[in-house]
């Protein structure tokens, strides 16, 4: 602890659960140490899903329609599951009862997301009840709070932004996935799934996704940087809030630092400016 206290500046470049969910921004800020990115409150709101959408729908930002699930170990080690409905009252559900609710709400097929993972792990997409309840127990042992969305046939499309108060916003650029969705290893195993940068879409609907971005950066009280998903549905071009990356990847191949230098800050730069907000 002594070894932090004596440095100047801290990027913490970690994924996931203690890494970007403001525990160790928690301590940095304890410690009185600058660090770069996002602060313990926008940090630990992205890396929940369940808690950012309520957040998105708050701001009036669109975005996929969902229900929200609690899954809970017995003494027994069996997995139960409850239903939080729109007053966050708790109803005990049969995996039939959630299918039922699917089909009354959101519609077959769903992505069935841990509300707290990173990197598309434990997240996969269900057509039906079997799928569903093999989807529901795996997300179960990434976190007990799981989220079921409607699946967005269309475009997914990120753009990158920076600052604490006066927020920039990059071009927007397009994932091309080599899988049915972006899954963990279409993203880090396919070399078959690729970026464009910057996407092939007309003007006014590139500022329109840049200024969604920056208003979910504010709604989350977001510093820093991150990284903003969302979706152009195919049928009526309609954009939707997918999520927010608070600590994006920064590979030399990763979409954060190639969007800003589409936009002509090269690597060196985005570092540089990403310290000086720090400090």
């Amino acid at each position: 602890m002594k070894y932090l206290k004596n440095l100047d500046v801290v990027f913490p470049v970690l994924h996931g659960l203690y890494g970007e969910d403001g525990t160790v921004q928690g301590l940095l800020e304890l410690l009185k140490i600058p660090y770069v990115g996002c602060k313990t409150l926008g940090s630990s709101i992205c890396m929940d899903k369940a808690y950012t959408k309520i957040i998105f729908e708050k701001a009036k930002i669109p975005q996929a329609k969902h229900i929200y699930i609690k899954a809970n170990k017995t003494k027994d080690k069996d997995i139960t599951f409850q239903y939080i409905n729109e007053e966050f009252e708790n109803e005990e559900v049969t995996i039939s009862n959630i299918s039922d609710i699917i089909q009354k709400t959101i519609h077959f097929p769903v992505f069935v997301k841990p509300s707290n993972s990173g990197s598309s792990v434990g997240i996969h997409k269900a057509e039906n009840t079997q799928e569903l309840e093999e989807a529901l127990f795996d997300a179960a042992k990434y976190d007990t709070k799981i989220l079921l969305e409607e699946e967005i046939v269309g475009r997914e499309v990120e753009c990158a932004v920076l600052g604490n108060e006066k927020i920039q916003a990059t071009c927007v650029g397009e994932i091309l996935p080599a899988e049915d969705f972006y899954t963990f290893d279409a993203k880090y195993k396919n070399p078959q799934s690729h970026t464009v940068i910057p996407a092939d879409i007309e003007e006014e609907k590139q500022k329109e996704i840049q200024e969604l971005a920056k208003k979910a950066f504010k709604a989350v009280d977001g510093k820093g940087l991150s990284r903003v998903d969302f979706f152009i549905r195919k049928c009526d071009n309609k954009v939707y809030i997918n999520e927010i990356n608070t600590m994006p990847g920064f590979t030399q191949i990763s979409m954060y630092p190639k969007l800003w230098e589409a936009c002509g800050v090269s690597y060196t730069e985005l570092l540089d400016k990403l310290i000086s907000l720090a400090l």
